[in-house]
Parts: C-alpha cells; structure tokens; sequence
C-alpha cells in the first residue's frame, strides 16, 4: 500500500518537473475510432505490431490507447481473460528477467523482495491480470515508470501504458474481460 509520504513526494518530484517534459506522441494518446462491427463490446485488441490497444465499447467502435510491448522473443500472443485488477500494484521480476538481466534485478536476487505499490514501482498506477484457463500467465496491462517505451517494443513482455490511461482503462474493463493479443 502506498503511504501518504511516498505519495506526496512522488507528486512533488513529478510537479518539480520541467514544463518541457516527455510529452507521447499524440498517435498514442487515447481516441475514440471505428474497428470491425463483428468485435464483442468488453472485449481487448491488443495489435502489438502498432503498437495499439483498442477497448471494444460498442459495434464499430473502440477507445485505442498506444502501448509498449514486449522486446523480440519476449511478446504475449494469444487469447487471454482478466483474471485479477490491481490498483498501486506490488511487483517483483520473474526469475526469468532476474537470469536475463541480473544486473539489472540485483535487489531481487536469492531473497523474496517484493517491491511495494507506489509512484516508483514499474507496473505504474494500475495493473490487469492476464490468466488462461484460470492460471495467471505472468503477462500483464500495466502502468509504466518509463513514458518514452509507449509507441515501442521495450518490456519483457507485458503490455505497458501511460498511468493516466491505464487508469482509465482500468476503470471501463471487468474482470473476465476477454483479451486477444494478435
């Protein structure tokens, strides 16, 4: 759980900012835009290729987000549900990314170090669960640290959004939602 002193520092770092900030190219930015008629309504497109993620909110119609994906070799493809919706969600990397990359994942290293939720955490604000057949798959939709990966084929895997659009996202998505990665 986030406390209310790593919150308020993390807004202070983020206000401390200056206005020329990263700004996402608009491409990204969350937009109301037609798709197939045949797609459920509730359900994800996920078209990691472009970098798109596209929430079906009626027949034709979709809210399209941009995302970062999965390097080369390390993409989720396939169909998956939403098994489990966390807000300020903890994180530790899988022990794959820990053999991958141990440089990188010191701290995580023969011990059960969790990393609490918070500003700092790399799975941002809010995070939906990818399971198939009732088991999580360890991929997840996230919130990211790293605004410059959107629009990029950066993660090991999962599918990261900007935290203000995770949010919402997070908000229009039940748990059960199916979520097809082409």
């Amino acid at each position: 759980m986030i406390s209310r002193r790593s919150f308020v520092a993390a807004a202070a770092a983020t206000a401390a900012l200056p206005a020329q900030a990263f700004q996402v190219d608009p491409i990204y930015l969350p937009q109301k835009v037609s798709i197939k008629k045949d797609l459920e309504p509730g359900q994800l497109l996920i078209l990691p290729r472009a970098h798109f993620l596209y929430f079906i909110t009626a027949p034709g119609e979709a809210m399209r987000y941009g995302v970062g994906v999965g390097k080369a070799g390390l993409e989720f493809t396939g169909t998956a549900k939403i098994g489990a919706k966390k807000q300020w969600p903890t994180w530790r990397p899988t022990n794959e990314m820990i053999s991958r990359d141990p440089h990188l994942y010191g701290k995580f290293i023969d011990n059960d170090y969790v990393q609490p939720g918070g500003p700092g955490n790399p799975l941002g604000a809010r995070a939906l669960y990818l399971f198939q057949n009732g088991r999580d798959t360890y991929f997840r939709i996230h919130g990211t640290t790293s605004p410059r990966s959107i629009g990029r084929s950066v993660s090991n895997g999962c599918i990261r959004m900007i935290n203000d659009h995770v949010i919402d996202l997070y908000e229009r998505v039940p748990k059960g939602a199916t979520v097809t990665v082409l």
